[in-house]
């Protein structure tokens, strides 16, 4: 069982199933949500993700069409993104709410194509292109 929270703790979460892999997405969106070069995000099973304190400080914005984005209203930090359209039977978690360890886990940079300029991908993980 995996855990996590927000940057003040208001909302925790709990996983009841492994992140399997991750993938580091660097579209436009996802680089200002985090306000980074890219956001990393593993996904599991809505079946097997719980809100366990502070679900009412979730605050949802729908970034493009039937994309979701959580965040926490108190402190802002990136928490989800959900699709209703792609594998609307899974949530991705933003890794860097992660309070237990994650360990090891297959990793890939996504929407290379729209990478930040300044920013240089050179960790020898596999790239890959949206189209």
């Amino acid at each position: 069982m995996l855990s996590g929270s927000c940057l003040c703790g208001a909302v925790k979460y709990q996983l009841d199933a492994p992140i399997e892999a991750a993938s580091h997405c660097h579209c436009s969106q996802c680089r200002k949500g985090h306000g980074a070069a890219f956001g990393s995000y593993g996904n599991v099973p809505w079946s097997s993700f719980r809100w366990t304190a502070g679900e009412d400080s979730v605050t949802r914005y729908h970034s493009s069409p039937g994309v979701t984005r959580t965040f926490c209203r108190q402190c802002g930090a990136t928490l989800q993104w959900y699709s209703d359209h792609a594998n609307p039977e899974t949530v991705g978690i933003a890794l860097g709410t992660l309070d237990t360890p994650l360990g090891e886990v297959p990793q890939k940079h996504i929407y290379c194509e729209s990478k930040a300029d300044w920013y240089a991908i050179a960790d020898g993980l596999p790239q890959e292109r949206s189209s």
